[in-house]
């Protein structure tokens, strides 16, 4: 492999590192108990989706939106043993697969 295909090869590397953090608009600023602070400056359906997932890795069933300032949206983690309401950003859905609350 010579020197220019090593060059090119470089730069794809840094190019395409560039696009993935680009696409990545999302994260999480404050994680306490069941409730994270999230900053994003993505559709607020994406938010909801990464506020869904960023739950269930932490073995909740949901997110559950409670509060939008600026860029920054506050989310309960749910969990549907708790009877909890799972309840989306206004003019979302909560992904497919949440389960709705089993009332006793």
């Amino acid at each position: 492999m010579g020197v220019s295909m090593k060059k090119i090869l470089l730069v794809l590397t840094i190019i395409s590192g560039l696009m993935l953090t680009g696409c990545y608009s999302s994260q999480i600023n404050m994680s306490m108990g069941n409730m994270r602070l999230i900053s994003s400056s993505a559709s607020p359906q994406e938010v909801m989706d990464f506020a869904t997932a960023a739950c269930k890795s932490d073995f909740y069933q949901g997110a559950s939106f409670l509060s939008k300032a600026g860029k920054e949206y506050r989310f309960k983690c749910v969990k549907a043993e708790e009877n909890e309401i799972f309840t989306p950003i206004p003019g979302t859905m909560i992904p497919a697969g949440v389960p709705a609350p089993i009332s006793k």
